[in-house]
């Protein structure tokens, strides 16, 4: 299933390079950016409208990448038959014996001085 996943996911990120490539490609319409920072208008150079070409492949590759995407949920996101039909419930742990502290304290060992040599 994993094998599934990948390749669903690898036609996912060919299909968003093209849509990324495909709406690049395209001529502005008029407005947007190009408008605002007083580039030239589109209409004086004999630009003419998007190609349906490009407009039918921009909703193809968009409409691609939604369905893969789907797909991929819907494949990878079933349970695996190994997996136990009931959820076992947790087991409890008895808590740990505590013991008595110690009755007695122990002084640290002294340390010499003075290096041995």
């Amino acid at each position: 299933m994993d094998t599934i996943f990948i390749l669903l996911m690898v036609l996912v990120m060919i299909a968003s390079v093209l849509l990324v490539i495909i709406v690049m490609a395209q001529n502005p319409k008029g407005g947007g950016l190009s408008s605002t920072f007083g580039g030239a208008s589109s209409a004086q150079f004999g630009v003419q409208r998007t190609n349906d070409f490009m407009e039918k492949a921009t909703w193809t590759l968009g409409a691609t990448i939604i369905v893969l995407i789907l797909l991929s949920v819907v494949i990878t996101g079933k349970p695996s038959a190994s997996a136990p039909a009931m959820q076992q419930p947790a087991k409890k742990e008895a808590p740990a014996k505590s013991s008595a502290p110690a009755s007695q304290t122990t002084a640290p060992a002294k340390t010499p001085a003075a290096p041995a040599k």
